[in-house]
């Protein structure tokens, strides 16, 4: 290790030997251990004999699957739903306090794995570049849920699951949401996948700017009809949502084209409707297209629903909810009962490894016309909160996952990226030149609980490190300049709602001190690979079909920007 990559004492005192003699450099070959955050070093330390015996049962168990499928790994299939923690989704003995019901998402726990602590990112776009990349939002310079144009996003720099495994063989395919920048490098077709369908935004823009939105009070500002624009000098203080461009369709490296949606057109509630249905239709017809192909497929559908706060366009409840965001988390999970039903129709099911979860909690703002709450856990989206990162999540893949687990042991969200890339024998194109939160938890998935191989989560809310979880405990960063011995800590066993913070010093004298060390660890490890920004640029580049709107728009902001 050159002098410049050494940590600062202070650093090197909190972290055993073992973690910086192991720790390879940027410049050494990919045949080199992908490079973890110090607390797995610690971990490795304590496990690692017994974690490398069982990675030979289950890689050899890997090998047999893909033996006994003619050689080829599993299909998956991964589905993100948006502002659904933890208790809405997949618990019948929930429905009680809910007020509906989600019996597909329910059948799927039944007959998979219910992951019963998964810890996400307080927002939407963090958890999605997190399950993208397999590092927390913070190190890509993403931290923030976008809704209007805004010139950046992921940067091309990063690795994502769709490029390891195009790089192993799979077929890619986005459908849905993806809310990961509005820039040409940022967008699906140039992160990995083959084939996309998806929203520039997100429902930001789709379901509460749109002028049914507005017309029934959940949104206010943005429709002329509404307002007298009598004392407004600056006309490019106000986006027009209208004028952003909606959903596109392109392949890999090429072109972009906006759909179904025409120049002087007025969005609303409608619209989202038919755009959410067309991916919905979209995913059922790819997937008839890809079981038909000679190599596994990696299909991705992101829902923008259950996300909904109008209730004009709601024909009759079908909940006793009756709540905008109830009513389509209903329609949902009719929708992925359609899309398991294909799989079974189609033959594939046995081999096909699907993910249902949501990526934070609920949508606060909205909960008392939005059908939503915090139930179990105190907080919801943006929150570093219990309630705005713990969600529910299930795993099925009948040929290797016992039917009706359930396991404890803590997952975050990253994991998912190597996981899934190792299940897919595609972990050597994982980089190993920056750090990956993501940790393998494949014997957890195949084993059961027990298995698992992470203790802790750094939350963030935006690029702030807000708190620390380490087993059952949950420690709230003081401010800075405050003594840690007085920082509040939760036993989430005892106080799941965070609401009654002990001390410290409650725990015993220097209790606080263990999570301090964690937070110089996590921090010295950044001075090594530092956070990144994320990329900027013009708006829409690569779309060839802008509006003359959106041309307007894009002008205005360019015309905008510091010279």
């Amino acid at each position: 290790m050159t002098k410049e990559a050494q940590p600062p004492k202070w650093l090197k005192a909190t972290i055993p030997m073992i973690f910086w003699l192991s720790v390879p450099t940027i410049s050494q070959a990919q045949e080199e251990p992908i490079i973890h955050d110090a607390e797995q070093m610690i971990l490795l330390q304590q496990h690692g004999e017994r974690w490398a015996e069982e990675d030979e049962e289950i890689s050899a168990f890997l090998a047999e699957i893909r033996e006994a499928n003619g050689g080829k790994p599993p299909n998956i299939v991964n589905i993100l739903l948006d502002d659904l923690g933890f208790g809405e989704i997949g618990m019948p003995d929930l429905d009680v306090i809910r007020g509906y019901s989600t019996p597909n998402i329910s059948q799927l726990a039944d007959e998979g794995l219910s992951l019963m602590r998964m810890y996400t990112e307080a927002s939407c776009t963090p958890t999605r570049v997190a399950m993208m990349t397999g590092r927390m939002a913070v190190r890509t310079g993403t931290t923030e849920a976008k809704a209007v144009v805004a010139g950046d996003g992921l940067s091309a720099w990063e690795v994502t699951l769709a490029e390891v495994l195009s790089e192993a063989g799979y077929e890619t395919v986005h459908m849905g949401k993806w809310h990961l920048g509005d820039i040409e490098e940022a967008f699906a077709t140039n992160q990995g996948f083959d084939y996309a369908e998806f929203p520039i935004h997100q429902q930001g823009q789709m379901a509460i700017m749109n002028e049914t939105a507005e017309i029934e009070g959940m949104t206010m500002g943005q429709s002329p009809k509404l307002r007298a624009d009598t004392l407004e000098l600056d006309k490019t203080f106000r986006t027009n949502p209208h004028a952003m461009v909606y959903g596109v369709v392109g392949s890999k490296n090429g072109p972009l084209r906006e759909v179904n949606f025409e120049a002087g057109e007025v969005f609303t509630q409608d619209h989202y409707n038919r755009m959410e249905e067309g991916y919905k239709n979209g995913t059922l017809r790819e997937l008839e297209r890809l079981s038909q192909g000679d190599k596994p497929f990696f299909l991705q559908w992101w829902p923008q629903l259950p996300i909904s706060f109008t209730r004009s366009d709601i024909v009759e409840a079908q909940t006793m909810n009756g709540g905008p965001m109830a009513e389509a988390t209903h329609r949902v999970d009719g929708w992925i009962g359609e899309v398991l039903d294909k799989l079974d129709e189609l033959g594939i099911a046995d081999n096909t490894l699907v993910i249902v979860m949501g990526d934070n909690g609920p949508f606060m703002q909205y909960v008392d016309k939005s059908g939503q709450s915090d139930r179990i856990y105190r907080g919801g989206k943006t929150d570093h909160l219990e309630g705005g990162v713990r969600t529910n999540a299930y795993i099925r893949w009948p040929v290797a996952i016992e039917a009706g687990a359930r396991v404890q042991d803590m997952i975050h969200v990253t994991d998912l990226f190597t996981t899934l890339a190792r299940v897919a024998d595609a972990e050597e194109f994982i980089p190993r030149d920056r750090l990956i939160d993501g940790l393998d938890q494949t014997p957890m998935m195949i084993k059961g609980e027990t298995y698992g191989r992470r203790d802790y989560a750094f939350i963030y809310e935006g690029p702030v490190l807000k708190s620390i979880v380490k087993q059952q405990y949950k420690f709230h960063l003081p401010p800075p300049g405050s003594n840690p011995i007085a920082a509040p800590i939760f036993d989430l066993y005892k106080n799941p709602r965070e609401d009654r913070p002990v001390d410290a010093i409650y725990y015993g004298v220097g209790f606080g001190i263990p999570f301090v060390d964690m937070m110089k660890r996590h921090l010295g490890m950044k001075m090594q690979y530092p956070d990144r920004e994320q990329a900027h640029d013009v708006p829409y580049g690569g779309i060839e079909n802008l509006r003359p709107e959106t041309q307007a728009l894009v002008a205005r902001m360019s015309a905008m920007k510091p010279k």
